[in-house]
């Protein structure tokens, strides 16, 4: 397993950035995965899906630490639901009664998914300014958005823009 993740990390890091595959936003709107920004700050992508336990653990802590997350490190959490056409109907509704402020897209067809080599959810990762893939992580468990945390803050503190490395 440890030497998958490491070609998963190769792979991720030689290609580096999000393919141009489409992603439905909850108003029904078609948007690019590649056309996706933050104004030079970094973004994190969290897959997901309805029925996944751990996963909505772990949007609910992003939930509640987005606030100040976002106010010192300018980050925008983007949830990815890899719900199908089964269970897609059911994503905005969970995203209002959980009162999630993050911008929330659906990958029914799993382009996106497959693209980064996603098989087991939650996986989340983090582009810096530039939209380069610098962190992922694979599974929660309470205490995980620590690490998350600390990337983002390293990230704040490289000054890392479009152009540079991390």
């Amino acid at each position: 397993m440890r030497y998958f993740l490491a070609l998963l990390t190769l792979v991720v890091s030689v290609w580096g950035q999000l393919p141009a595959v489409s992603l439905r936003a909850l108003d029904g709107s078609i948007v690019r995965a590649d056309t996706l920004s933050n104004n030079g700050k970094p973004i994190v992508l969290s897959f997901w899906a309805t029925w996944c336990k751990p996963c909505l653990l772990e949007l609910n802590t992003l939930h509640r630490l987005y606030p100040q997350w976002r106010e010192e490190t300018g980050v925008k959490i983007l949830a990815i639901s890899i719900d199908d056409a089964r269970t897609s109907a059911k994503v905005a509704p969970l995203v209002r009664a959980r009162g999630w402020r993050f911008e929330v897209y659906l990958d029914e067809n799993g382009d996106l998914r497959r693209a980064l080599n996603v098989s087991d959810i939650p996986h989340s990762f983090v582009l810096d300014g530039a939209g380069r893939i610098v962190w992922q992580h694979q599974a929660y468990a309470p205490g995980d958005e620590e690490e998350l945390w600390q990337v983002l803050r390293r990230l704040r503190q490289e000054g890392t823009q479009p152009g540079q490395s991390p």
